[in-house]
């Protein structure tokens, strides 16, 4: 068909929207490459020493042996389908994963079930002894409250040398940092004195190196000026320490209606962010303080209410594209018994059962919590108890775990799609969908969801896999066939 706009014609337009195309672009370079924890665990800076991520693995161990010693109970505990008839011990559990590995439907509900519960709990035992922790926030916020300043003082001076000190002993998480007061007219001066006090004194005693994935998280954000200011302490803090400018990163917490919608009605975080100038790694949703704001009372306050659905879809709306890493908020109710013995006593049996009611009814609390988010795409959470973590692992596990194989399909499938319109001289525009796939088996791979080799079923190398690119997976392929 002959056309009528010749290259002069269109030369102009085409330049003014490549103008706008790159702009676009940058503003929106897509999902972080590198690694996103799970989890974020809040504990008060009072409480915080070298060894705290080790104990928490080791509090969850017990909980978790104490109250789902094998596979069977932690899959009815948390209501795997198909699980209620599956006995505790299982003698063909490898016969049944390679099964699945070979064809998936000529395996019944009751065998799935238990592969899918024995793997679950076999991996969470490993994760809890090997890396209970991804992600710490030493808090001087909510959890640990106002107290005098000479006390503060003191504590921000401890965990500061408690951090060094789990920094030279390898036993911190592998992304940790502080949670400072908000910068409100009452509290600004005591949070930068915090963040001043920990921040010098851990370089101080740490040859002026930062922990790997060091955040510092702002609480109960209202207006760009709070954050633009936090980022100009920053900077004089990098200058004072001889830091690489942008060294410290910033975290804020979406747990304000004005931190959603803003004065004019449009959305609030792109203005945060922006104030950040570029330090702003992730934005963590607090869901009871955001639903205290909205006078929703306590009873009624939790994870998934309505209100909190919209926060975090205009959270994944305003930012989606940029970036930025979203966290979920925790669930309140604790997998805590409240029977304990004393004076040497013995509890009954029926406090036992109590107890053991208490901690199942809590776990499947949180695991359904954590689920939930998984779904509607929010990969990160706090959790703020040991027990926590049994449930949180759990619920990451099976997410990723019954996704498996139809991703893999779908990725496996793409890729060859993929790479066939390229080799054809096809344009191959949607990389951000492949990407999207390759994400899954990453983040599985990252928290210990899934093993390498069980990515493989994709029909990546593992060399692809650790690339973490699908547009270098695709120029790859297409130069090696040439």
């Amino acid at each position: 068909m002959p056309t009528v706009l010749t290259d002069d014609q269109t030369r102009d337009l085409f330049a003014r929207l490549s103008r706008t195309n790159h702009r676009f672009a940058a503003a929106y370079p897509g999902d972080r490459a590198d690694r996103q924890p799970v989890h974020t665990v809040y504990g008060g800076a009072h409480l915080f020493t070298a060894d705290t991520a080790a104990r928490l693995g080791a509090a969850a161990l017990r909980t978790l042996e104490g109250y789902a010693p094998d596979f069977a109970a932690l899959g009815r505990a948390l209501g795997f389908p198909g699980i209620e008839t599956v006995p505790h011990a299982l003698e063909d559990l490898d016969a049944i994963r390679e099964r699945l590995r070979r064809d998936p439907e000529a395996v019944d509900r009751e065998h799935r079930a238990a592969w899918l519960a024995h793997t679950v709990h076999q991996r969470v035992v490993a994760k809890l002894e090997s890396e209970p922790v991804e992600d710490y926030r030493i808090d001087f916020e909510d959890g640990y409250g106002s107290r005098p300043d000479d006390e503060e003082d003191g504590h921000a001076t401890v965990a500061a040398l408690e951090t060094a000190r789990g920094l030279k002993q390898r036993t911190l998480p592998p992304f940790i940092g502080i949670r400072i007061k908000p910068l409100t007219e009452e509290l600004r001066a005591r949070a930068v004195r915090s963040l001043d006090l920990y921040v010098s004194t851990l370089l101080q005693h740490s040859g002026g190196v930062l922990p790997h994935g060091f955040v510092v998280t702002l609480a109960k954000v209202t207006v760009p000026e709070q954050v633009a200011t936090l980022v100009e302490v920053l900077a004089r803090l990098e200058q004072a320490h001889r830091l690489e400018p942008g060294a410290l990163v910033i975290e804020l917490m979406v747990e304000t209606p004005q931190s959603v919608l803003g004065a004019d009605g449009a959305p609030a975080l792109p203005g945060l962010v922006a104030a950040a100038a570029g330090r702003c790694r992730g934005c963590h949703f607090g869901a009871y303080d955001y639903s205290a704001g909205l006078n929703i009372t306590a009873a009624h306050q939790g994870l998934r209410h309505p209100a909190c659905d919209f926060a975090r879809s205009v959270m994944q709306v305003s930012l989606a594209g940029t970036g930025i890493t979203l966290s979920d908020s925790s669930t309140m109710l604790m997998p805590v018994p409240p029977h304990h013995a004393e004076g040497g006593r013995s509890i009954t049996g029926a406090q036992r059962e109590e107890n053991r009611r208490a901690v199942h009814g809590a776990w499947k609390a949180h695991y359904d919590d954590v689920r939930s988010s998984l779904r509607h795409g929010f990969y990160q959470g706090w959790d703020l108890h040991p027990g926590q973590l049994v449930t949180r692992y759990a619920a990451v596990y099976a997410f990723f775990l019954e996704s498996r194989s139809e991703a893999a399909g779908r990725l496996r499938l793409f890729v060859e799609r993929a790479a066939q319109a390229t080799l054809l001289g096809s344009v191959f525009d949607d990389a951000a969908t492949g990407q999207g796939l390759l994400n899954f088996f990453l983040r599985g791979i990252n928290c210990g969801a899934l093993t390498e080799e069980e990515a493989l079923a994709t029909g990546l190398t593992l060399e692809e896999l650790r690339g973490r690119s699908f547009a270098k997976i695709l120029d790859a392929r297409r130069g090696g066939k040439r």
